[in-house]
Formats: structure tokens, sequence, C-alpha cells
């Protein structure tokens, strides 16, 4: 059976590679185009360009997903079927319908739910004890075909979304080559999604990092563990833009250097200082500061910045905008 594979991330790294070990042949792989990434901002080869190279298997990069030239060089690769992990394109009609055996995706979430270009990040920010992986027949829609198969996974109290997607990655290239070998035998049937049960995912962005200290010390946790490594929750403290990476819920507060007792304080207030930790006030409970990153300054801990710089009780946080949060 001839497979074409489309994927750019990490994440769709696992699934090429497994697909690679089975009695299929992968004839074909489609990337979006080389972007420019990092401080330099100098053009990066994804990591499944990157493999299917070293594979000698050829790669086509379009620009559009309509694109005539597209059409013409998958025909030309006559797949049997199409495998689709993270590639962040919504297929035409013309590309469904080529494939005889039609285009499979492996989709980060227990579908109808989360549906969308975010889904792993979505569940951790939502503060979910579980998700899964799904792999879906494809239609037109936004991640709306019908449901091959599933496998759930849970989550980590602590895990970030980074960590849960490398975890979910070697879990769906296993998964999809299990029902491939089910579907092309005829033994895995196809389940129409509930749409009436459907959640989506939208794309995050830079700004979905911004917090909102009215928020609970909860709903805060998870959306920095959400958003690592990308985009990153930020705050701002007398105007200095401060990265947070790790924080901590009603941490103990042993070592204390520094505190106020004054009630109530006002949402993003400091509270107290520590050796290892600076306590903030939130909506909710309060949020200890562990690992943060300072403007134009490296990730670091919250006792190697004290080393070096003053904070005061009292200083506050800039609230940012206020939004709904799940938990």
């Amino acid at each position: 059976m001839r497979i074409v594979f489309m994927g750019t991330p990490a994440f769709a790294v696992p699934t090429l590679q497994q697909l690679l070990k089975t009695e299929f042949s992968v004839v074909g792989v489609v990337c979006q185009p080389d972007r420019p990434s990092g401080r330099g901002k100098k053009v990066q080869v994804g990591p499944v360009k990157g493999l299917a190279l070293s594979q000698n298997i050829p790669v086509v990069q379009p620009e559009k997903m309509k694109d005539p030239k597209l059409m013409e060089t998958l025909r030309a690769w006559e797949p049997d079927l199409v495998v689709v992990a993270a590639f962040g394109r919504i297929l035409p009609k013309t590309i469904l319908e080529l494939p005889p055996k039609g285009c499979l995706n492996v989709h980060g979430s227990l579908l109808p739910k989360y549906r969308g270009a975010a889904p792993i990040q979505w569940a951790v920010i939502d503060g979910e004890a579980e998700t899964g992986i799904t792999i879906m027949l494809m239609d037109e829609g936004m991640d709306t075909g019908a449901i091959l198969q599933q496998e759930v996974i849970s989550i980590g109290q602590d895990e970030t979304s980074g960590e849960l997607a490398s975890r979910m990655a070697e879990i769906g290239g296993a998964l999809l080559v299990r029902t491939l070998r089910g579907w092309v035998a005829g033994t895995v049937t196809p389940s129409a999604q509930d749409d009436s049960a459907a959640t989506l995912a939208p794309i995050l962005t830079k700004e979905d990092g911004l917090m909102s200290w009215g928020q609970s010390a909860r709903c805060l946790a998870n959306r920095i563990r959400g958003l690592s490594p990308w985009p990153g929750v930020y705050t701002f403290l007398e105007g200095e833009r401060w990265g947070i990476w790790k924080v901590q819920i009603e941490d103990q507060e042993s070592g204390i250097l520094h505190t106020t007792h004054d009630a109530p304080q006002a949402p993003g207030t400091i509270t107290a200082i520590t050796k290892q930790s600076i306590r903030v006030q939130t909506g909710q409970g309060s949020l200890h500061l562990l690992e943060i990153q300072p403007e134009n300054k490296k990730r670091m801990h919250v006792s190697d910045y004290l080393a070096g710089h003053r904070i005061t009780l009292g200083m506050t946080f800039s609230m940012g905008q206020q939004d709904d949060c799940a938990v």
C-alpha cells in the first residue's frame, strides 16, 4: 500500500517513524514551508522534513493546498491512503477524494472535544484530568470526520502541554499503525461524531499568555502549564515584563523573609517573599512564583533573581485582561 504523509512539527515525527517500520510504503511527504525561527530568524528545516530527507523520501512544501502543482505531484505519487498528523492545514475536497482508502488524521484529543489547532494546550488550560488520541477519517470540516479508534491518556497534575505532547506523539504513532492495519483489513468501522458534544480548541497567540490575576490560583497554574513551552505566560511588574514558567499553589511558607497579613489584598499583589519564591495574591488563593524570566534575561529560579534584585511587599503585577476560567 502506497501512503503519502502530511505533517510538519515534532509531534508528527513519531507517526512517520512508526509508518516507516511497517509493511506500508511511504512514497512522499507534504510539509508546510520552512519558516524563520529563533532570535536570528534563520530558516529552519522542520522535524518531519528532516526525517523524510534522511530516508530519501521526496518532500513538497506548498504555500497553498489548492496549488495545481501539488495535485500533479500527489497524482504522480498514486497514494492508496494519506496519513495526516499536525499538518495545520484544511485539506480541500480534491485531495480528500484522491486516495481510495481516504485520509486518516492523528488528532490530539478525544473527539468531538477540542476540535481545532491546539487541542493539547486547551485540555491542560481547562484543567482536564485526561485527554487522548483520535484516529479520524477526514472530511471537509475541521476535525469533524468519523472516528476510527481512540486511546485515553491521563494528564499529570504538574504536566505541561509540551511534556504531554511528547507522550501523546508516541502513543499516537502506535495507535495510527494499529488503526491503519485494521482499516485496510476491514475490521475497523467508522463512527460518526456527536456534534452536540463538540468543543473548540482555537489557535493560540502570544496575547493569550497575558496573566489575568483576578482568576483563581488553580486557573492561572493551569494556564501556565498549558502555554508551556509556547507562547508562554507573562505579566508586568512596574512596567517590566516577566515570563512565568513554574508556580506552586499554596506552597508551604517555610523560610519566609518578609510577609504582610493585611487583608484583603488586591489580585496581583506580592504578599510574601521567601528564599525560594514570591507569593502573589490571585482572585482566589495565592500563587508562589518559582521560575521566572525577567525582561531580556534567561529563565531562572526566583532564588537566583532575589539574590541580586530587591522586591518589596505590596508591589503589584498588572491585572491583565479578565477572562473566563473552566476550573
